[in-house]
C-alpha cells in the first residue's frame, strides 16, 4: 500500500470523461439493456477498483514504455467522446464500433488500465483492470448496437 501520484492521474484520466454526461447528457438515450445484476455488481466493482486501486497502491520499478500504448488508448478514448460531443449526444454512441474495435468506450479504458499495470510495475492495477474487463465489456457489448437485448 502507498499513495501514487501517477495512478491517481490514470484513474482520474479515464474518469474525467465520464462527468461530461452530467453538464451534457444524451439527447437519444443511453441503450438499456437487461444484463445480470451479477455482472452489473462486478462491472461496478471494477469501476470503483480502477479508480481506487491505482491511486493507494504505490508502483513498483516503472516501465515507461508502457505509457506510450497507456496514452494512445487514452487519445482514442477521448476522441470518442469528442464523437459523442460533436455528434450530437446520441446515447447509442457510445457503445459504437469504431474502425474494427467493437464497444471501444468500454474495451479502451481497459486497455489503459492494464497497460498503466503493466507501466508501474503493479500487480493490484491489473487485478482491478481484469474485474473491470469482467464486468464492463460484457454489459457494454449487451447495450451496443449489434448485441442489445431488447425489452
Amino acid at each position: 500500500m502507498g499513495f501514487s501520484l501517477w495512478g491517481l492521474i490514470v484513474g482520474l484520466a479515464v474518469l474525467a470523461p465520464n462527468l461530461l454526461l452530467l453538464r451534457f447528457p444524451p439527447t437519444v438515450p443511453i441503450p438499456a439493456t437487461r444484463a445480470p445484476r451479477p455482472l452489473i455488481w462486478l462491472e461496478r466493482a471494477g469501476q470503483a477498483s480502477c479508480l481506487v486501486v491505482p491511486a493507494i497502491t504505490a508502483p513498483g520499478v516503472p516501465m515507461w514504455g508502457w505509457a506510450i500504448p497507456a496514452l494512445v488508448a487514452l487519445a482514442g478514448y477521448y476522441t470518442l467522446w469528442g464523437r459523442y460531443l460533436l455528434g450530437g449526444r446520441d446515447g447509442t454512441m457510445l457503445y459504437q464500433r469504431w474502425w474494427w474495435v467493437p464497444i471501444p468506450m468500454a474495451v479502451f479504458p481497459v486497455v489503459v488500465f492494464f497497460c498503466a499495470a503493466a507501466w508501474l510495475s503493479n500487480p493490484w492495477i491489473a487485478g482491478a483492470a481484469a474485474v473491470l474487463a469482467a464486468g464492463h465489456l460484457p454489459v457494454s457489448a449487451m447495450a451496443s448496437p449489434s448485441g442489445r437485448t431488447r425489452r
